[in-house]
């Protein structure tokens, strides 16, 4: 019996309106890393729990058989295997191969297990989906390409990505995922402290 549900489950979740969805999906994760800091509405898909709507998504609107994903903590199930076999077909994993990553912060680490890209193939590098339980614009300060001045998200942490930031043109990309939202933050964005977290370390 449980494994007739579980192959039910993954019967669905896919987009309502594939073609429409999908491009509304491509538009908002494209948005989400061309405006670091910005937050975007992302729905349509649903994976079995813990991934949130804007993570299945993400999930059925970049990856696919040629993409190699990685499944960490609480979001590696064999529910959510068979689900991402049936909608997607992407192979699942270890982090030393992965194009994809899916987890919350916590789970993804050490977050150096995955690839940075080469000096040929800079390309060829991991990008996570982190799993918030929310997206607020305010925290970490935010420069660079797709941000007229600065801009501020809340980030699980500040020294791995600017670990990160030091690698471009190598190094990570990230969405962070909460409900029916996603941000991103590309390898090219600096991240530093906000204003008053600098005055109060002064």
């Amino acid at each position: 019996m449980p494994e007739r549900q579980m192959s039910e489950q993954s019967l669905i979740g896919a987009f309502e309106a594939p073609p429409q969805d999908a491009a509304r999906a491509f538009r908002a994760a494209l948005e989400a890393l061309a405006r670091p800091g910005s937050i975007h509405e992302i729905k349509g898909g649903k994976a079995p729990a813990p991934v949130s709507e804007a993570a299945a998504s993400l999930l059925l609107t970049l990856c696919d058989p040629e993409t190699p994903l990685c499944l960490m903590g609480a979001h590696d199930t064999p529910a959510i295997r068979d689900w991402i076999a049936f909608q997607i077909g992407a192979p699942i994993v270890g982090p030393a191969k992965a194009m994809f990553a899916l987890g919350t912060w916590a789970a993804l680490q050490p977050v150096t297990a995955f690839p940075i890209g080469t000096a040929e193939y800079p390309d060829r590098s991991t990008t996570l989906i982190v799993e918030m339980e929310r997206l607020s614009q305010d925290g970490m300060r935010l420069t660079g390409p797709g941000i007229e001045t600065t801009a501020s998200l809340t980030l699980p942490a500040l020294e791995p990505f600017q670990m990160n930031a030091a690698l471009f043109p190598l190094g990570l990309d990230f969405y962070f995922t909460s409900g029916t939202q996603i941000a991103g933050l590309p390898r090219s964005t600096t991240v530093s402290p906000e204003t008053g977290a600098e005055m109060e370390a002064d």
